[in-house]
């Protein structure tokens, strides 16, 4: 039973795996035994991801690559180093994201809606359409998308953020159907409060509806970047090879009242 959560000879592509979620993600990968790939724009938050990682004895499985997932050429290049580096890619977390917050829907700028847009949505199509060939070469793989529990329901001060999570979750079931043929599952983790630089920034605009947060939520805390490793691993493992198309929230129960 062990063995079917143990990912060795696993190599997992990361995106904004230098912090939060996703860096919270790729401890949980290499614990279980694979080799990760940090994909993500900022090239002094992966080199104190390396560095962490490093320092708990695991540096010759982590690679460390810039990445800027609203650029495909960029990705491309990201992929081509993680395979010569590691052989090949068999697990893709679509993590990268980001948020631009109004008041009300209408003040949310043009740019400020694309930006969310292209960096949570369109560049999830990106990393997919073009690590998916490298799946199909290893003979399958697992894609994991992450939402919000805003994908489930809306946020008058997020609505971009929101309107792309939902997308998520409808990318996700679509990728499902059409990949399975290729034995590759794919499926969504849809984060709750979690205690992370973008989450940050919210208390900073929104302290009233931050710190009412923790009372809603009948785990009676926010979640941590490692409260998502468990799900993520299940989903990349074998444990999960008849497991497509779903989306599970980790949110401490929050969107069950």
């Amino acid at each position: 039973m062990i063995r079917m959560f143990n990912l060795k000879d696993k190599v997992a592509f990361v995106t904004g795996g230098n912090g939060g979620i996703g860096l919270g993600i790729a401890k949980g990968f290499i614990g279980s035994g694979a080799s990760v790939v940090l994909a993500a724009r900022t090239r002094s938050k992966l080199d104190s991801a390396f560095s962490e990682i490093s320092e708990s004895g695991f540096g010759d499985r982590v690679l460390a690559l810039e990445c800027d997932v609203t650029d495909r050429s960029s990705i491309q290049a990201a992929l081509d180093t993680s395979v010569a580096q590691f052989g090949g890619i068999d697990i893709v977390v679509n993590n990268a994201g980001t948020n631009k917050r109004a008041e009300e829907p209408h003040l949310l700028s043009e740019e400020d809606w694309q930006d969310v847009i292209d960096t949570n949505l369109t560049s999830m199509h990106s990393v997919t359409s073009l690590a998916f060939p490298l799946l199909k070469e290893r003979g399958g793989g697992k894609i994991i998308n992450i939402g919000s529990m805003t994908s489930i329901f809306g946020s008058p001060y997020a609505s971009a953020y929101a309107a792309s999570k939902g997308g998520v979750v409808q990318y996700t079931k679509s990728c499902a159907i059409a990949y399975a043929k290729y034995s590759v599952q794919v499926n969504a983790i849809l984060p709750g409060w979690i205690v992370t630089e973008m989450t940050d920034d919210f208390g900073r605009l929104f302290p009233d509806r931050y710190a009412a947060i923790e009372g809603r939520t009948p785990a009676g805390r926010w979640g941590q970047p490692n409260d998502l490793a468990g799900t993520a691993i299940y989903l990349a493992s074998e444990a999960s090879q008849f497991v497509s198309g779903v989306s599970i929230p980790i949110d401490g129960g929050y969107s069950v009242q």
